[in-house]
């Protein structure tokens, strides 16, 4: 029997799948996914763990970390749900621009300390012709208890992209789009309300770490 939350993480690798990837061969899948999840641990590790960069440098460093790796736009239109049809072509533009902002100044110190810990790669899966999900371990000081952090990737064969980032199984594109859906129910329906929300939270983010 599938629970709501199955269902639901079933129909955002489907949404997010439909909107950028083509189908691949699946014998491929789990040998590139792990190759790419393991370049991406030891990219992070060269450009965020040195403690002599400014906050700032780290910042466009997992910029331009974040736009290689995973599939900004189609997450950010799969976060916002039916409402992207609704939204105006400009809207549409701001609202990718403050996503990808919003996840540079959410994430950037959290990936920075992953980086800084071991990433253990347990098991890799394939899920559909061109996804698969990499199941790993962050191994934490002092005994601490390993943070599982499970990627969900996805290919066209020659490029690899993340779709979906799972910590401890609470994925990060169905919380956003959980989120960002009340938002917008909150203003009316509006995306022009949320596009105001996001440059609040982003301008908050900003200025607590300079």
């Amino acid at each position: 029997m599938f629970n709501r939350r199955s269902v639901a993480r079933a129909i955002a690798v489907l949404a997010i799948v439909s909107l950028w990837f083509a189908p691949v061969k699946a014998g491929e899948l789990e040998e590139g996914a792990e190759g790419f999840i393991r370049s991406l641990a030891e990219q992070a590790i060269q450009s965020l763990t040195d403690q002599s960069v400014s906050h700032s440098e780290r910042v466009t460093r997992f910029r331009v970390l974040f736009n290689d790796a995973f599939a900004v736009r189609s997450i950010g239109k799969f976060v916002l749900g039916r409402y992207w049809r609704k939204a105006s072509d400009d809207e549409k533009t701001e609202y990718l621009a403050l996503f990808e902002d919003l996840m540079v100044a959410s994430y950037v110190d959290r990936f920075a300390r992953y980086a800084g810990e071991t990433l253990e790669i347990r098991k890799s899966r394939a899920e559909k012709t061109n996804t698969a999900t990499v199941f790993t371990e962050i191994k934490r000081p002092a005994g601490a208890k390993p943070i599982r952090v499970n990627w969900l990737t996805g290919t066209d064969g020659k490029v690899y992209k993340i779709l979906d980032v799972i910590v401890e199984g609470t994925s990060m594109s169905t919380t956003l789009r959980s989120d960002f859906g009340s938002i917008v129910r909150q203003k009316g329906g509006s995306v022009a309300g949320l596009i105001e929300e996001l440059k609040k939270k982003t301008a908050s983010l900003k200025e607590n770490k300079t």
